[in-house]
């Protein structure tokens, strides 16, 4: 008797010794080595970046030549002065624009750069005695008697950071220099709205993300012409001869990219990294028929029938229509026989002269005027990067394009749109990266993708300091590096669906596994505690 109980109780120690074991060891070690790997993640910054409100910072200069201002003005010059100003894209999202001006008297040097023949002139020699630093804008306040300006002129805006304002008769009737000042403001505003941010153009770089009023058609329509916000773009060239058999067509591509299109590249380089290459494709095909008018002698093509001559290759043409013309919706001729597709690309046709003498050999060899062709290609890719021409005031005279194609102030309305269009793509993309990783607990968040995140946290994050600061190119280089992050977290292919599975589909895999060894061992357990609830009766039946 005595030895069947201690038979009977070294088999409880035992089932309690193994229950122990899996449930104190075994299961914690299956949980810890089954869990999805989650690294850390800065969940409160992030959630910040929903809240963000972003402010542009812009330093202003004015410089007042000699004869503008009085000496008893002068003696309360230099003075620096601030105005903010608020603008709301839509209810949850404020912009401020701050503008940070500084008045000045002009040096010696700059009075000798004023006294040139010509305002291009003067232009060029301010820009060589000092280079304004990006984003911002200095304004030269000259006489109403200076003959750097046409008389139906009062600012000239010129390749640079530099704008030239007349100072008006009837400015100078104020007696102190905050009247004065008082005078000028409306228009350095108008200078402003022209060289530097406006609210058009970042309404238009958040136009994808942001609900905007359906009376602002012009944000909306430059929106949608623009290229999206890339770290590179990839440029090619296409010569489509329909008919090799009659024309042997020769460019110098090479030379005229050189020529027209590289010195803008160049100057975009701090904007975004760019290929080039060109092809020439032969017998190609219309995608549309066009229409003959008999008082032209010509083929036309209207605006309606252009967008079914593009496809996600290129367009095109076929031998028979030539010549053939685009006619614009009032039915008119576009001088230059060319139109663009929105974020795609743009198409010229060039006519040939289709009437050879007899004795014409064929296939004939015909050189193609690059320059007529690259300007076209020029103006359709200033339109495509999104360097838009603003409507001037009256007044204005704004130089035309140098040999570069876009102004310093072009390139600073470009730097600042993209800047705020990057901040605002990479804040989506974390923050959706951010509530998918929460929402889904399986997926496995890898160090990679921490570090990713990380970073594009920590690079917006200077972006919009930067932009607040006023150090645009800072911005724009912060700004795309947090794009680059954002990106490669969000499209990591550790975060496939198929490399992680729901809590039901690992017990279902396990169960079966862990079933068999745990029955026992339950029902073990389950007849120690009946014996010991049996026993604990008999002791009170013997009590009582």
């Amino acid at each position: 008797m005595a030895t069947t109980e201690v038979e009977r109780r070294r088999g409880q120690l035992a089932a309690l010794s193994i229950a122990v074991v899996v449930i104190v060891v075994g299961v914690p070690l299956w949980w810890k080595t089954t869990e999805t790997y989650r690294a850390w993640l800065p969940v409160s910054q992030i959630n910040e970046l929903s809240n963000l409100q972003l402010q542009l910072s812009a330093d202003v200069e004015v410089v007042f030549a000699r004869g503008t201002v009085t000496p008893e003005q002068q003696k309360k010059v230099p003075l620096t002065r601030t105005q903010d100003e608020e603008h709301s894209v839509d209810e949850d999202t404020a912009l401020r624009y701050r503008y940070e001006t500084r008045y000045r008297t002009a040096t010696i040097m700059e009075e000798d750069a004023l006294d040139q023949p010509t305002a291009a002139e003067a232009d060029l020699s301010l820009h060589t005695l000092s280079e304004s630093p990006c984003g911002s804008l200095v304004v030269y306040v000259i006489p109403e008697s200076s003959s750097l300006l046409p008389q139906d002129v009062d600012v000239y805006i010129g390749q640079r950071r530099t704008a030239l304002l007349r100072i008006g008769g009837q400015i100078r009737v104020g007696k102190t220099l905050d009247l004065l000042l008082a005078h000028l403001e409306p228009r350095i505003k108008q200078v402003l709205q022209v060289m530097s941010f406006s609210h058009t153009d970042i309404t238009a770089a958040l136009s994808d993300r942001v609900r905007l009023s359906p009376g602002n058609k012009e944000s909306i329509a430059d929106s949608m012409r623009t290229f999206k916000s890339s770290p590179g773009y990839e440029i090619t060239f296409s010569l489509l001869n329909p008919d090799p058999k009659s024309h042997r067509l020769h460019w110098d591509i090479e030379g005229a990219v050189q020529t027209y299109i590289q010195p803008l590249l160049t100057k975009l380089a701090s904007v975004a990294n760019f290929s080039i290459d060109s092809q020439t494709l032969y017998y190609a095909m219309l995608g549309v028929n066009p229409r003959f008018d008999s008082s032209l002698g010509a083929y036309t093509l209207s605006p309606d029938s252009l967008a079914h001559m593009i496809n996600p290759v290129e367009a095109r043409l076929d031998a028979q229509h030539s010549p053939l013309h685009i006619h614009d919706s009032k039915k008119q001729e576009v001088p230059t026989n060319a139109f663009h597709s929105p974020r795609w690309g743009g198409i010229m046709v060039y006519n040939v002269d289709g009437f050879y003498g007899p004795e014409a050999v064929f296939p004939v060899d015909l050189n193609i005027n690059m320059a007529k062709v690259m300007g076209v290609f020029l103006a359709q890719l200033r339109l495509l990067l999104g360097v838009q021409s603003p409507n001037a005031p009256s007044g204005f005279l704004v130089a035309p394009c140098s040999r570069t194609g876009l102004a310093d102030w072009e390139l600073d309305r470009l730097m600042w749109s993209r800047s705020v269009e990057n901040v605002a793509t990479a804040t989506t993309t974390i923050t959706s990266l951010a509530q998918l990783l929460d929402q889904i607990g399986n997926i496995v968040i890898n160090d990679n993708i921490a570090e990713q995140v990380s970073s594009a946290v920590t690079s917006l994050q200077l972006a919009v300091a930067e932009l607040e600061a006023g150090n645009l190119r800072f911005a724009l280089q912060y700004s795309k590096e947090a794009i680059l992050a954002s990106e490669r977290a969000f499209f990591d292919p550790s975060l496939l669906h198929l490399l992680y599975f729901p809590d039901d589909q690992k017990f279902a895999i396990y169960i079966p596994l862990f079933l068999p060894m745990c029955v026992p061992i339950l029902l073990s357990l389950l007849k120690i505690v009946s014996d010991a609830r049996q026993k604990r009766r008999e002791k009170q039946a013997k009590k009582d």
